[in-house]
């Protein structure tokens, strides 16, 4: 049985992929973008357009969050030193990235617990379904809307802009 999800996002703490466990509340007044990512997915260029975005828009309050997974496909089997080199090297990350978390199932991290029961995906399923999902909250800490794994990221500009 899986625990009860958090009732604020904002009541929930992550690791840092360097290690340091940081409570969300930090991002209070900012724009969260939140992605569940992998280093060896069809859709890792994907990272690209998230540093373009937190490039783009993080003077006016967007936060781009990465969160590792590794439960679909085995796609991120890396440690949290081989990722952020990965991440750095190969598509300049400079948004936080976090230790590598489940999305899914009784370990599911509090964060994807609270995201996916505040945003159910497409015909009410709660489930993260592949790598690269994405979770827009706004600066209420409430969860906008949900983006399927294929929604490039430059496609979220103008939901981004409409709550900047």
């Amino acid at each position: 049985m899986t625990a009860q999800a958090p009732a604020s996002i904002y009541d929930i703490s992550a690791t840092t992929i360097d290690g340091n466990l940081v409570p969300l509340n930090i991002y209070k007044d900012k724009i969260l973008l939140i992605v569940n990512t992998a280093s060896q997915c069809g859709f890792t260029p994907q990272y690209k357009g998230l540093q373009e975005l937190y490039d783009r828009y993080a003077s006016q309050g967007l936060v781009v969050l990465g969160f590792p997974c590794n439960q679909f496909g085995q796609q991120e089997p890396g440690n949290s030193n081989q990722i952020q080199s990965f991440c750095e090297t190969n598509f300049g990350v400079s948004f936080p990235l976090f230790q590598k978390i489940e999305v899914n199932g009784k370990n599911a991290h509090p964060l994807y617990q609270y995201l996916t029961k505040a945003a159910p995906g497409f015909l009410g399923t709660e489930g993260i379904k592949w790598n690269f999902t994405k979770f827009l909250v706004n600066r209420s800490g409430n969860v906008v809307k949900r983006y399927p794994p294929m929604t490039k990221p430059e496609d979220l500009a103008k939901d981004i802009q409409a709550l900047l």
